[in-house]
Formats: structure tokens, sequence, C-alpha cells
């Protein structure tokens, strides 16, 4: 479809559904809630003791300097912790509540499903309200539930590893998320198996002031590979939400597991995510990210490589326009010889937007013959805009080879003008030079997601140029 022939506007999934909930409770957070919620959900002791510590550290631990400046308006008692959008989870699209329906319809996560996803969660608030695994993914052993499901029915393969990579006292998110946390996914993949067709989960904030805190384990044993892809959508609100997501990824030896996300929140969420991997010997672990939208995005995926030749990628676009901060970046953490890590960062920046890459590459001592190459490339567009470089090297062996290199960027006049005599509109020629400049990492993802980053991208750069 052609550029012109889009109904290009702002923010295409801003509209919210009533509100009719099984269970909604008043704001804030405190120790009764936390035992509530987690009575709610049929947790076994060791889950409700979990969040108990966590809440604890989350209530004594300090707001980060550099998160406080950013999110000056942020307040945690005006934020609801869970809510409990329906009876319960369903497996048949048609069981559930015609408004929760009408929403992922309209999103086309049934399409989605049929057409292309082996298995695929939709995440409606804090619960999981629809799960769906096929048939083969069962036969091969692999495991794909919501995260509740999973600590109930599977603690043995849950527990072991349930904060092992991400712990609680990690950051004061990180223990808000193990305090609150409700749905996400859980994924297992027994060793040597191959899962062909991706997982899917998409997760919606329809409430105004909600908070959603996902979690999300995956484990994929010795051999075997898996492609994991998420979406997110809110509607705008004046009032702001919070997202606050954590992700554990553990890759045992051999394995190759990638997570695709393309979150595209409304202006009024605060998305601060803390998403880490494992890498152990010889296996792989990528990270390809979208970040659209958002009052603030502050997101660095991490790879800790503990085995010798594992290899982590980090490949991520970031977009943001009027009154928007996308704070992203990666953490290469080299803690075995002989491993490899790439990150390749692209920023688009508009209407007095700003982009932030933040990345930390650490390679420590005894780690020898390390390699590591960081891309970091800014788009501008317009004189009001921004763009950051923060990289930080911390490397404690001489041989290890590590290269850096950023650039910022406009479009060019020289550039307009040439693809303009040759018939195109300025919109047209502007959206031809974007797409160009985010292909390497478009082209990583699934023909689906690369086609809706894109259009995305396209439908928020209205106004940005003639």
């Amino acid at each position: 479809m052609a550029t012109t022939e889009i109904d290009l506007g702002r923010y295409k999934l801003g509209w919210s559904d009533p509100e009719q909930y099984v269970f909604k409770p008043r704001k804030g957070l405190n120790e009764d809630i936390v035992k509530e919620m987690s009575w709610m959900k049929g947790e076994p002791d060791w889950m409700t003791r979990f969040r108990l510590r966590a809440l604890n550290l989350f209530e004594r631990k300090p707001m980060l300097d550099w998160f406080a400046k950013n999110m000056p308006t942020i307040d945690f008692n005006d934020v609801y912790y869970y809510i409990k959008p329906t009876g319960g989870q369903v497996d048949d699209w048609d069981m559930l509540p015609e408004s929760v329906k009408a929403t992922y319809e309209k999103l086309g996560i049934p399409e989605a499903e049929r057409k292309f996803l082996a298995g695929v969660t939709a995440q409606y608030e804090s619960e999981v309200v629809y799960h769906k695994n096929r048939d083969e993914l069962a036969e091969q052993g692999v495991l794909f539930a919501d995260m509740d499901t999973a600590v109930r029915e599977w603690p043995d393969l849950v527990k072991p590893y349930f904060g092992s990579v991400i712990p609680p006292n990690d950051n004061k998110f990180a223990a808000l998320n193990s305090a609150v946390w409700s749905g996400g996914s859980f994924i297992y993949v027994p060793p040597n198996t191959h899962v062909e067709m991706p997982l899917q989960a998409y997760f919606r904030i329809n409430a105004e002031n909600m908070g959603q805190f996902e979690r999300t384990l995956i484990v994929v044993d010795e051999g075997s590979s898996v492609h994991y892809v998420e979406g997110c959508s809110a509607p705008i609100y004046t009032g702001d939400s919070l997202h606050s997501a954590v992700v554990e990824i553990i890759a045992k030896p051999g394995a190759n597991v990638r997570y695709s996300t393309i979150q595209n929140w409304s202006p009024n969420v605060y998305n601060l995510v803390t998403k880490r991997a494992r890498a152990e010997a010889e296996a792989t672990v990528s990270w390809v990210d979208g970040n659209l939208g958002s009052k603030l995005t502050m997101k660095y995926p991490a790879v800790y490589l503990t085995g010798p030749k594992a290899h982590g990628e980090v490949l991520s676009v970031a977009y943001a326009g009027e009154g928007q901060h996308q704070d992203a970046g990666a953490k290469m953490i080299h803690a075995a010889p002989e491993t490899t890590s790439l990150i390749e960062s692209k920023s688009i920046s508009k209407d007095g937007g700003r982009t932030t890459y933040r990345g930390l590459v650490r390679v420590d001592p005894g780690c020898h013959k390390v390699k590591s190459h960081v891309r970091c490339d800014a788009l501008i567009l317009d004189e009001d805009s921004r763009s950051d470089t923060y990289p930080y090297m911390e490397i404690e062996e001489q041989d290890a080879r590590i290269g850096h290199e950023a650039t910022v960027s406009k479009v060019g006049e020289d550039q307009l003008f040439y693809l303009m005599s040759r018939g195109l509109t300025e919109q047209q020629a502007t959206a031809m030079i974007v797409n160009g400049f985010i292909e390497p990492v478009v082209k990583t993802l699934p023909m689906e997601y690369a086609i809706e980053l894109s259009r995305l991208i396209e439908l928020s750069m209205e106004g940005s140029v003639g």
C-alpha cells in the first residue's frame, strides 16, 4: 500500500473499552494487597513469601537519581497494581467476554494465530485471558503457558529459575515486579528440540492508571531453539499508566533463543522493563527490540555470556515523537572466554522527541579472545529533536577486540531532491529513507511483524516533513 493511501494519523491503538472487571482493588500498594493477589491466584506459599520479601525491598530501595530525573511525576500510590478482568482463562476464543474479544480482534490476534503462530497468549490488564497451544508443541514436549499456570503446575521447573537471572534486589522496578507480577509467559523447550514457528504474546492495558507487571521466564535446554514474539499497546488517558515487566531467559549449552518485541504504547505510559538472559557454552541469545510510543521507555536488554563461545545480540529500533523519550540500549557481560557480542541500535526522533542509547560492554578478567562490536546510528528529522549516546566499556583483558561506532544524521536535501525527481512526494521520499535506515533490524523479524513495524513508524511520521 502506498504511503499516501494510508489514513495517516497519531497513535492508532488508543481506544478504551468499558470496564467490566471481576476484581479491581483500591489504588496503592501494601502487604494486604500482595497477600490478597497471591491468594486469588491460588499460589503456593513459596511464591507468597517471595512476593512479600520483594515488597520489602521495593519499599526500602531508593530510586536511582537518573530514573527520578526522567520521571518526576510518577506516583506509586496512584496505580492499580492488580485488576482481574475475567472469571478465568479460556482456550476457546468465543468464550471470552465480548469487550475483551473485540479489543483483540481489532489488534488482529485471532487472525495472527490462525495464519502464522505456533502458540499465542493474550494478556488483558493483570491476567492472561486467552491461551492456545498447538498440538504439535505438546507432542514435542514444549511447555508454553501463562506464568501463573506454570507456578501452580510445574513448580519443579519454575522455582529453580524464577528470579535467578534478575533477583528482586537488582533494581527498584525489578523489586516492584517481583512483588506484584501477574501474567506473562512461561516457556520450556526440552533438549534437542526446535520450535519451527514463533510463539507469541500480546499485552494490553485498558484501565486508566493501570500498572501492568507481566513476568516472563524462558528456559531452553541443550541444543534447542525457539523464537518468541511479543506486542504491547494501551489507550490514551490524561492519567499515566505504568508498565514494568521482567523477562528472564536461560539458554543452556548450544541453545538458540530469539526474543522479538514490538511495543507501541500510548504517550501516557511509563515503560520500565528489565530483560536479561544467561547464555551458557556455545549458546546464542538475540533480542530484537522495536520501541514506539510511551511517555518514557527505559529498557536495556542484557546477555550474560557465562559459557565459552556463547554469543549475544541486541538489535533495536527506537522512535520518539513529541513529548516522548526513548532511553534504550543494551548490556553485554562477557564472563567466559571466546564469547562474542553485537549491539546494533537505530533511533529516529522528530517533533522534539528525544532518543538515548545507553549501553554497557564488560569483559571480566580471565576472559580471553572476546570480540564485541557496538554500532549506534541516530536519524534526526527536525531541528527540535535530540539524540544522545552513552556507551560504557569495562575491559579487563588486553586481547579483547572491541569496536564502537556511532553516527548522527539528518535527512539531507540532496537525498530528498534525488528521490522527488523520480516522482515521489516529499513524504514518500522521507519514508523510503527511514525504511532504508531501519532495514538492518527490521529484516530480522518475521515478515508480518517487519511490515507492521515499518508501517507503525510510517504512520508516526505524519507532519515530520513539509
